[in-house]
C-alpha cells in the first residue's frame, strides 16, 4: 500500500466541505442541526424547492464564513453574489444548487505555505438513504439537509504527499472548531473532503499541470483519505507507465478492495451553466465591518500552541494535546492560574491532563486542584524560609561552593538535597534551585 512513487509527482488539490453550526439553514428558518434527526421532519417550502417559494439569506453563515476565510489568510471581497449552480440529481429538488461561482466570499489565502484559492459559501442538498423495502432495494431522499449552510475550501494543487495533507486538514477541522462555527464532525458528514489528483514526471521541469485530474469524493475520515489517496496514485502511475491516458473523472474508493471505481465524467464549469441568483441581492462589506469580524475571532490554534510552549515551558506533545480543542486549553489555562496559589506547575497538571485524563473524572478546574493538592498533601515553606536555608547550606559547605565556581555544575543537585534536608523535605524544588543560583553567582 505504501510503495513509492519512483518516476511521478503527485499534484494534489483539496476541496473541503464544511456545515455550519447555524441555528436555522441558510434560506430558511428550518433548524440547520439535521443530524439523526426523523427525515423530512425539518423542511419548508423554501428548502423543498417548491414554486414561488424565496430564499431569505442567513447572515451569520455570512459571517462565519468571513471569520474562516481570515484564519487562512484570504482577502475578502467587498462585493460578493450567489449563483445557480445547475445540474440534476434526486437530492437537488430545485434543479439547480445556490452557491457561489466568480465572486466568493474569500479568496487568495496562504496557510502552512499551501495556497488557497477561495472559500465560498452554498447550500447542501438533500441526502440519499439506500434501504430495503419490502424486499426490494430502494433510494430514498432525506431532505432535512437541504440548504443547511455549507463552506467550500478549495486550494491550489500545492500538495504531494499524503502526510502532509492529513496534518493540513487536521489543522483545517481544529481552526473550525476554535472558532466556534462547526463541529467538523466527518463521522457525522459535517466535514467532507474531495482530493483532485494527477501526476506528473520527475523529469519534468516546467510548471504546466497535468491536462486531467481525477476527483475522490466521499471521503469521510482522515484514515479513509490516506488509504484512497495512495490507491488512486498507484493506479495512475500504473497506467501512465504503460504509455496510455488518463481520464478525467470522478471516483469513488471501495475499501474492502482498496482500490478507486470510477463514479462519472468530471464535468466543467460551463456544464453547470451559472447565472447569478436573481432571488438573493448582491452582498456588499465595508473595511469596517470585515475589521469587526476579525477583532471577535478567538485566539487560533497555533497562536495558543505558540504562547503555551513560551508560557508553560510545556513539552511539544503536551502542547499538542492540551490545545487539541478551545474547550481543553481553557480547562488547562483556568487550572494553571488556580495551581500558581498552591505550588502545582503546569507541567503537572498538563501530565495529569495528557496521561491521566484527570480532566475527564474532575469537569471543573477546581475540582482537579484540590485533588492534586489533596494528593501532594504538600505545605511548601515560604521564599524566605528557603532563602535562609540556603544561606546556611552554603556558609557550611565551601568547598561545594568552590566546585561551583570552578565549573562543576553538577555539585547544585547535592546542595539542593542539603537544603532539602534542613527544610524537611518542604523546599519546592524550582525555588531553592533559583535561590541556590542567586546566591552562587551573586
Amino acid at each position: 500500500m505504501n510503495k513509492p512513487i519512483t518516476n511521478y509527482t503527485p499534484i494534489i488539490g483539496l476541496e473541503v466541505h464544511i456545515e455550519l453550526a447555524t441555528q436555522s439553514k441558510l434560506f430558511c428558518g428550518c433548524p440547520a442541526d439535521h443530524f439523526a434527526k426523523k427525515p423530512n421532519t425539518q423542511t419548508c417550502p423554501v428548502c423543498l424547492g417548491l414554486p414561488g417559494a424565496l430564499p431569505s439569506l442567513n447572515k451569520k453563515a455570512v459571517k462565519d464564513t468571513i471569520a474562516f476565510g481570515l484564519a487562512f489568510g484570504s482577502s475578502i471581497n467587498t462585493f460578493s453574489k450567489f449563483d445557480r449552480k445547475h445540474y440534476f440529481y434526486p437530492d437537488l429538488p430545485k434543479g439547480f444548487q445556490i452557491s457561489q461561482y466568480d465572486l466568493p466570499l474569500c479568496y487568495e489565502g496562504l496557510f502552512m505555505g499551501k495556497k488557497i484559492r477561495r472559500i465560498h459559501l452554498e447550500e447542501d442538498t438533500g441526502k440519499l438513504v439506500h434501504q430495503e423495502v419490502d424486499g426490494k432495494k430502494v433510494s430514498l431522499i432525506d431532505f432535512n439537509r437541504s440548504s443547511v449552510p455549507l463552506m467550500e475550501m478549495v486550494t491550489e494543487p500545492d500538495f504531494h504527499d499524503v502526510s502532509e495533507i492529513v496534518l493540513f486538514l487536521k489543522e483545517v477541522q481544529q481552526i473550525a472548531r476554535y472558532l466556534k462555527i462547526s463541529n467538523a464532525d466527518m463521522e457525522k458528514g459535517s466535514m467532507r473532503l474531495e482530493a483532485n489528483i494527477s501526476l506528473t514526471k520527475k523529469s519534468d521541469t516546467n510548471d504546466k499541470l497535468p491536462d486531467y485530474k481525477v476527483e475522490l469524493k466521499n471521503i469521510n475520515s482522515f484514515r479513509f483519505l490516506e488509504k484512497a489517496v495512495i490507491s488512486e496514485i498507484q493506479r495512475q502511475e500504473s497506467i501512465l507507465a504503460k504509455g496510455e491516458t488518463i481520464s478525467s473523472e470522478t471516483r469513488g474508493y471501495d475499501e474492502a478492495k482498496g482500490t478507486t471505481f470510477p463514479q462519472r465524467l468530471k464535468e466543467e464549469a460551463m456544464d453547470y451553466r451559472y447565472f447569478p441568483e436573481p432571488d438573493i441581492p448582491p452582498l456588499r462589506f465595508t473595511e469596517a465591518e470585515i475589521d469587526e469580524i476579525k477583532d471577535k475571532m478567538p485566539e487560533l490554534p497555533e497562536g495558543k500552541r505558540q504562547r503555551f510552549s513560551e508560557d508553560y515551558r510545556l513539552r511539544p506533545a503536551y502542547v499538542s494535546l492540551v490545545t487539541v480543542s478551545p474547550e481543553k486549553a481553557e480547562y488547562f489555562e483556568t487550572a494553571v492560574k488556580l495551581g500558581q496559589n498552591q505550588g502545582i506547575g503546569a507541567e503537572v497538571i498538563a501530565d495529569l491532563i495528557v496521561n491521566r485524563k484527570m480532566d475527564e473524572k474532575y469537569m471543573e478546574p477546581a475540582g482537579l486542584i484540590k485533588k492534586i493538592s489533596e494528593l501532594t498533601n504538600v505545605s511548601y515553606s515560604p521564599v524566605s524560609e528557603v532563602a535562609s536555608a540556603v544561606r546556611e547550606v552554603l556558609d557550611s559547605s565551601p568547598k561545594a561552593v568552590g566546585d561551583y565556581k570552578e565549573g562543576k555544575g553538577a555539585v547544585v543537585g547535592y546542595l539542593i538535597g542539603m537544603v532539602q534536608k534542613k527544610l524537611e523535605g518542604k523546599g519546592k524544588v524550582d525555588t531553592i534551585r533559583e535561590e541556590l543560583l542567586k546566591k552562587l553567582n551573586g
